[in-house]
């Protein structure tokens, strides 16, 4: 069999041959179903938190103080990213025994039940202080779903494609992340069309109850995937791991705490450009600032990502994971210190064109490489317990606290853009350090069950397992 190039961490892995039919069959099955997948998921978390501010606030809680309400609904609406590191370490765990595809078929119906669900609950006004207790019992189990689906898509993905287009092809599903927020955007826009007493009455409910018909895609191209090749080997040399939490955090340690530093910039600066950005500028222009007008940045910039992820994905597999992550977040600490004063300037089209460039450029070249980059930092035995910890941990420390932190430094410093752009600066230097801490993944047998960041014997109190070398590799 022939072999790719050796990477620059020394490991090798064989040529797939893709123009098997039934191998062809599956990639594109994998392909739609992590999609889909992602397209739900980030449809439903963009429809909610638009919702948020407009609908669940006054129909789910009290109105004797409606700020109150307000800030309850957006609480509510951060349960759900507290839930998913929970949902990470468990589906990650089962994930790595029990193989990619039925955690999938799980997360799927889990996620998209819950979101469906939401739109069958009665309110506050029906049954009082229930309404928001349900409300929040289906955030949860919404957060908990898709605390494994990205992971479970992004490792799905990358042990499917071929070796020499991991990059590209692992790059896919993420435009479901974009088909998703820009589908909530118009489903929003579509239901704002609504009278008032309609879209409170009824109107609401259906882009949710809408969400089954996605479940029912998406459950039934899953149903037909093949378990991985990876996996296969796996449990046919009986190399599952039997103490995956035990072992994530002690030989999969460093590849998660890098994991977790590769994601500071791309999803701290996600959440930045696409929310905190608009709380800027309000505060820069005053009261009367149209917020709408302003998501039309996030609504281009997610325009741009459909082209901008793949690209940088398939980039990445001619020029090296490292070197294209690394570009991407050397852009972003360029661009963060302009960025932040031109939005401050108060020009809607300036900032419309700010949060679309930060979005759909800075954001969206790091994350290209990521899809490939994440699996490949990781054995066979962990794969996707490490790539869920990676992830949901990183969407805390960035995601969670951009939102926060950045809203105490308008509150405290009266809008100061610097205070904010050394904020970004930061996570964009974080990031760049990570690029030097890692090998280059590129091609890695994703087989071996070694990680690709190393980890004495004397750090874990336990001998290595034994690498089998089968002399295959993911296809």
């Amino acid at each position: 069999m022939n072999t790719t190039p050796a990477s620059s961490s020394g490991s090798t892995a064989p040529a797939s041959h893709t123009d098997d039919p039934e191998y062809a069959d599956n990639l594109r099955r994998a392909t739609i179903a992590s999609s889909i997948g992602s397209a739900l998921e980030y449809f439903d978390f963009a429809l909610y938190g638009l919702s948020t501010a407009l609908i669940f606030n006054v129909l789910f809680f009290p109105q004797d103080d409606p700020a109150m309400a307000t800030v309850a609904a957006f609480a509510v609406y951060g349960v759900g990213f507290l839930a998913r590191p929970f949902g990470g370490l468990f589906f990650g765990v089962l994930g790595d025994k029990l193989g990619r595809k039925w955690v999938l078929v799980i997360t799927i119906v889990l996620m998209g039940g819950a979101s469906t669900a939401i739109g069958l609950l009665p309110t506050y006004a029906s049954i009082g202080i229930a309404a928001p207790i349900l409300l929040v019992l289906m955030r949860l189990l919404q957060g908990f779903g898709a605390g494994a689906e990205q992971a479970g898509a992004t490792v799905l993905m990358a042990e499917y494609a071929p070796v020499k287009r991991r990059g590209f092809f692992s790059a896919l599903p993420f435009i479901g992340i974009q088909a998703g927020t820009l589908l909530a955007a118009v489903v929003f826009s579509l239901m704002s069309l609504l009278p008032e007493d309609q879209l409170l009455s009824w109107g609401w409910r259906v882009p949710f109850l809408a969400s089954f018909l996605l479940i029912l895609v998406a459950l039934f191209i899953r149903m037909r995937l093949r378990e991985t090749p990876t996996f296969v080997e796996l449990e046919k040399h009986e190399q599952n791991n039997s103490k995956p939490i035990r072992e994530i955090f002690t030989r999969g340690l460093p590849g998660v705490v890098i994991g977790v530093g590769l994601r500071m910039a791309e999803n701290g600066g996600s959440y930045m450009f696409s929310t905190l950005a608009l709380t800027f500028f309000v505060t820069s222009v005053g009261g009367d600032a149209d917020r709408g007008l302003l998501t039309w940045g996030v609504t281009l910039g997610s325009l741009i990502g459909i082209f901008s992820v793949p690209l940088t994905g398939a980039l990445s597999d001619r020029w090296g994971r490292r070197t294209v992550y690394r570009a991407g977040a050397v852009f972003m600490l360029i661009y963060t210190f302009p960025a932040w004063w031109l939005i401050s300037l108060g020009s809607y089209p300036v900032a419309i064109a700010v949060i679309a460039i930060g979005i759909g450029v800075a954001v969206n070249s790091m994350l290209g490489p990521q899809c490939a980059m994440l699996p490949e930092l990781f054995g066979n035995r962990h794969r996707y317990l490490g790539v869920a910890m990676a992830r949901e941990i990183s969407a805390v420390l960035a995601g969670g606290l951009a939102g926060v932190l950045g809203a105490y430094i308008i509150a405290v410093s009266g809008g100061n853009w610097l205070l904010l752009a050394v904020y970004m600066g930061t996570l964009a230097l974080i990031t760049t350090a990570s690029t030097f801490l890692v090998p280059e993944t590129l091609r890695r047998d994703l087989t071996r069950i070694d990680d690709a960041v190393k980890v004495s014997l004397t750090e874990t109190g336990d001998a290595a397992p034994r690498e089998v070398h089968t002399g295959v590799a993911a296809p």
